[in-house]
């Protein structure tokens, strides 16, 4: 009981105990929470408050810069506006300063047309007594004035034409005689005179009798096969072959010398000899067309048109040996075309074949040029080649700058002193004609032929052809000269005009 006892009694306590300190506590929390509710109410109050200030002067700021802005905005605003009144003001000035000068123009024009009129009344009673005191009418006066002012011209005219023409020669000359005597000196030929005749040496006159034959059969047959006529007269120990296809003269040469060496002397014989002399001579001909081409350095030939090539071996023109001359022609118009910048090679091909038509033109109708085109277009030449061909001599127009090289390179190689020999009759007539050429102009007194043909002086009457006018005149005779007459290389025209002031001391 007593344990029973003191346990209640040990249980009231410790509940006594335990409600105390319970107590103690929760009056301690509550004490405790008043506080921290009470610390979060002025914490609250001041970040309420702190909040209102910051946002009073947030909106404090915000209405400054607004103010701030807008003072800004009116500042721009009234600068514009006195921009604008000032442009105005301006503009105003403007128009009114226009207007004025309207006004001042419409003034001035209405004198203007005031004073038109009186100058054409003054204009009118001017030229009404100009017309009285010239005797002339308006048409006359202006067709005077302008023959004078044709005249005037016209002299100034050939003035220029003096000075470019002086200048352009100087230019043109110079450069023309580099490049054509550095060729002409890179280029030499032998030349033969032009012959129509052989002369075959014989051993003694009784070969004459031989040749001749019984009732001159042998001669008869020899003409026959080469034909060439055989001359037998009383030339000491020789024969004369007589003929105008060399090539046939040269194969009756070879068969006549052929036949006195082997003594034997009927047709047969004659017949066997003209027939390898005729070899012989066709050999000579290829070799010599293959030694052409190899000297002028044009390769690819057909092996015809070497032959023909080859022909011209004896042909000559003036004198002057065809081949030698084609040969010529094309070292010629290399060197000048390398000079130029041009197509060496076709101008050599052009200038070796320029003459081709020459060697065929006893067989075939037309001029050596056609000739010589069909040739060059038969054997697959090309169209430059034979366009060279074609206008070395005028008949067609130029269409490379090597055609106009082989044309000058002919003209150089035919006008080379000594290269050719003219007859005396063409001579003759050439000059006639040169000096009727410059006889039939207005104001020439006289005229002369000097240097072969190669130059023409040409006398003037003083009071008819002027200082000017002499260049006109020097032009209009070297166009006549170029448009009717033929001649190898290039006439002087030379035009002289005197004037002689005389008087006598009494």
């Amino acid at each position: 009981m007593i344990a029973v006892v003191m346990v209640l009694i040990g249980l009231g306590v410790g509940y006594f105990l335990r409600k105390n300190i319970a107590e103690g506590k929760i009056n301690q929390a509550e004490t405790e929470a008043a506080r921290i509710i009470a610390d979060g109410e002025r914490e609250a109050e001041s970040r309420k408050k702190e909040a209102l200030v910051e946002a009073r002067e947030e909106i404090h700021k915000l209405r400054s810069d607004m103010d701030k802005e807008n003072k800004d905005r009116r500042n721009e605003l009234q600068r514009m506006e006195r921009r604008i009144l000032q442009k105005e003001e301006h503009l105003d000035k403007k128009i009114e300063g226009i207007e004025q000068k309207e006004e001042i123009l419409q003034r001035r024009e209405s004198e203007l047309s005031i004073s038109k009129e009186r100058i054409e009344v003054l204009h009118e009673k001017q030229l009404a007594e100009l017309e009285r005191i010239s005797g002339m009418t308006y048409d006359e006066a202006k067709h005077v004035l302008l023959d004078t002012v044709e005249q005037e011209i016209r002299h100034e005219t050939a003035v220029m034409v003096k000075d470019l023409e002086q200048q352009a020669k100087e230019e043109a000359d110079k450069n023309a005689r580099e490049i054509i005597s550095a060729a002409i000196q890179r280029c030499a030929a032998d030349h033969v005179a032009e012959s129509t005749v052989s002369v075959v040496a014989l051993p003694n006159d009784e070969m004459k009798g031989r040749i001749i034959g019984r009732e001159g059969r042998n001669i008869r047959a020899l003409e026959t096969l080469t034909g060439i006529d055989l001359i037998i007269d009383d030339t000491p120990e020789a024969v004369i072959l007589s003929g105008f296809d060399p090539i046939r003269r040269e194969i009756a040469r070879i068969a006549l010398e052929k036949l006195i060496v082997d003594g034997r002397i009927h047709p047969a014989r004659i017949e066997e000899m003209v027939e390898k002399a005729r070899k012989e001579v066709e050999q000579t001909i290829r070799d010599a067309g293959e030694q052409a081409a190899f000297e002028a350095d044009v390769h690819g030939l057909h092996p015809e048109v070497i032959r023909i090539l080859g022909r011209l071996k004896y042909r000559t023109s003036y004198g002057q040996n065809v081949l030698k001359h084609a040969v010529e022609v094309s070292h010629l118009a290399g060197i000048m075309a390398a000079e130029l910048g041009a197509d060496v090679a076709l101008a050599k091909r052009g200038g070796l074949l320029h003459d081709l038509g020459k060697a065929l033109d006893h067989e075939i109708e037309g001029t050596h040029v056609q000739i010589g085109i069909d040739v060059a277009k038969k054997y697959h030449e090309s169209v430059a080649v034979q366009n060279c061909i074609g206008a070395h001599h005028g008949d067609e127009e130029f269409a490379s700058p090597e055609a106009v090289l082989v044309a000058a390179a002919d003209a150089i190689s035919a006008a080379r002193p000594g290269a050719r020999r003219e007859t005396l009759e063409n001579y003759l007539k050439r000059l006639a004609k040169l000096e009727e050429i410059a006889e039939s102009f207005d104001g020439v007194e006289k005229c002369f032929a000097i240097q072969a043909g190669r130059e023409i002086r040409v006398m003037v009457k003083p009071e008819k052809v002027g200082e000017p006018e002499s260049v006109l005149l020097v032009r209009d005779i070297i166009k006549r000269i170029e448009d009717e007459l033929e001649y190898p290389g290039q006439i002087k025209v030379v035009v002289i005009r005197e004037t002689r002031a005389v008087d006598y001391a009494k």
